[in-house]
């Protein structure tokens, strides 16, 4: 189940992205000086100020860390999908990193913080060709 409409907007893949976007992994920017793992993917380490990465991948599993109920459709293409929530994991290997997604199929009402995830991905062809991994979560 999508919450995401088949016209939404995909991102445009950089050298920081592509690895989370396509590897269809939890592939986490790790710092080349401090070892500091990021995410979102940054220029910058924000730790060290470093400007070297490299990516750990990490287990597809975490707990709900936090969330929000979208009642009004931020975007028209998003107008069906409402009431949605959107989840922010910490992930079970570093709980400091945490992920932001949809967590389809499980009502609003029933989400709690601390329930245990795990990611999967949503797949989308972007206009190039280039086939994009968009992670989600389920219950586990």
């Amino acid at each position: 189940m999508s919450v995401l409409p088949d016209d939404w907007a995909l991102p445009a893949l950089d050298a920081r992205n592509e690895r989370w976007f396509t590897s269809q992994s939890i592939a986490v920017q790790r710092c080349s000086g401090c070892a500091t793992r990021q995410h979102p993917p940054e220029e910058i380490c924000h730790r060290c100020g470093a400007s070297s990465f490299d990516h750990d991948v990490l287990a597809p599993t975490g707990t709900v860390f936090s969330f929000t109920v979208a009642h009004y459709a931020v975007n028209r293409a998003l107008a069906d999908s409402v009431p949605y929530a959107v989840v922010l994991v910490s992930l079970d290997e570093d709980p400091a990193v945490r992920v932001v997604g949809n967590l389809p199929g499980v009502p609003c009402e029933d989400i709690r913080i601390g329930m245990a995830v795990e990611a999967y991905w949503e797949e989308r062809t972007a206009e190039d060709g280039t086939v994009i991994h968009l992670p989600q979560w389920r219950l586990r």
